[in-house]
């Protein structure tokens, strides 16, 4: 019988329509930013660590989602899970030109809002309204989340 998070680990991704938690973000430069200051944007935030194989391989198609959107409105918040040491995340960061918003989630609680996030990368993508529209689990199909947020932007 499989538990709860070995299913969610086999299913690449599940729809939802349930509003994003509020919650705040700790950004690398010691600045804070909130779901509730994205709203009316797109927004993505990915659950990432730097010593996660998957997730160091898909951060240059997140750069690359976040460049091609950004000047319609999209933005992405990539928050270093509880465990990751601060430097390294700072080291990745610098070192990668990462163009979009780095939280670090010192106390875990950024994690546990959106659901106890135990598995990286997870990665949920919210409409203009905050409700969460979809969230992937391991890495996503790219392809897809290029057409999703591409729909996304153009709603109202």
């Amino acid at each position: 019988m499989l538990t709860a998070l070995a299913l969610a680990a086999l299913a690449p991704a599940c729809s939802t329509k349930q509003a994003a938690p509020n919650t705040r973000f700790v950004l690398l430069d010691g600045s804070q930013t909130s779901t509730q200051a994205l709203r009316g944007k797109v927004f993505l935030i990915n659950f990432w660590a730097t010593s996660c194989i998957s997730c160091v391989a898909e951060m240059p198609k997140l750069v690359e989602i976040h460049q091609q959107f950004q000047a319609r409105g999209y933005e992405t918040v990539a928050v270093a899970m509880s465990y990751d040491p601060p430097a390294y995340v700072v080291n990745f960061s610098q070192s990668r030109q990462l163009p979009f918003k780095v939280a670090i989630d010192n106390t875990g609680a950024v994690a546990k809002a959106w659901g106890d996030i135990k598995i990286t990368p997870t990665t949920f993508l919210v409409n203009k309204r905050g409700e969460i529209v979809k969230q992937y689990v391991g890495e996503p199909d790219f392809v897809a989340m290029h057409k999703l947020i591409d729909k996304l932007l153009t709603e109202s």
